[in-house]
């Protein structure tokens, strides 16, 4: 027990992950957005076929979480290609399953479900938190990057199947998602829903707002989008998250030079 705690104990690092203020979200949904449209953009553009481009895109992934990980505190630009890089293999993933693997989006909706659960509580287990302010050893790092990926998962598969097969416009979708974000801030901020289940619920939920925002803009007028190049969007988009990324990257230099003076 006590070499456990000290091997712990030397793992500890700044925290890793940045505060969750508006820029957070702003990010979040424009990242979830080129998610969406990168994914489409790669698989029709790559001529590789959607499993090897998954295969590609998470090798890049993975490069980048070596570095993620060999950060020892957050660093605004690794941490947010992670994050980009993530939705779009989530997106992938959960496009293989369907295109590919002819899996059900109700089956896969409710297999992400299951493993996010399965990821929570394996978590809460083996850390006694689930907390977003505290990803300061190794074992938290892992744990918070794996929920990551399943919350995209899940938000893609979720996303599409309210969209797609309940017959709903990307538009309409868009809006049931802001929606239930808007209740689970409302839950939040006014009756007193814990900040991480709130946190975790919003982080969800953004995904396939992100998604039908992407599909609105990318999809073809008779499929009801405003039929606008992926390519296009996803570099704007691109612009965008790397403007707000430079912005947290002087403020957290600010940060530093103020501790350290």
């Amino acid at each position: 027990m006590t070499t456990s705690t000290s091997a712990t104990s030397a793992r500890v690092m700044a925290n890793k992950v940045p505060q969750v203020i508006v820029v957070f979200w702003v990010i979040k949904i424009l990242g979830t957005t080129v998610g969406e449209t990168a994914a489409d953009y790669l698989n029709e553009h790559l001529g590789l076929g959607l499993t090897w481009t998954t295969v590609i895109v998470a090798a890049v992934l993975t490069g980048f979480l070596v570095l993620q990980f060999r950060a020892h505190r957050y660093v605004p630009w690794t941490y947010w290609t992670v994050v980009v890089l993530i939705s779009i293999v989530g997106t992938l993933i959960t496009d293989n399953l369907t295109d590919h693997w002819n899996v059900s989006l109700v089956v896969s909706t409710a297999v992400f479900a299951v493993l996010l659960t399965v990821v929570f509580l394996v978590w809460y287990r083996f850390e006694g938190t689930l907390s977003i302010h505290t990803i300061t050893t190794t074992q938290r790092e892992a744990f918070y990057w794996l929920t990551i990926l399943f919350t995209f998962a899940l938000g893609t598969a979720a996303g599409d199947l309210v969209s797609e097969r309940a017959n709903l416009g990307y538009w309409e979708a868009g809006l049931i998602f802001a929606g239930l974000i808007a209740g689970v801030a409302l839950a939040h901020f006014r009756f007193g829903l814990g900040e991480v289940p709130a946190f975790w619920a919003a982080y969800i939920l953004t995904r396939p707002f992100g998604a039908s925002l992407g599909d609105y803009l990318t999809q073809t007028k008779p499929d009801g989008g405003l039929g606008l190049s992926a390519n296009g969007v996803s570099l704007v988009f691109l612009v965008l998250i790397m403007i707000a990324v430079g912005y947290l990257t002087r403020r957290e230099n600010q940060r530093l030079a103020s501790l350290s003076a």
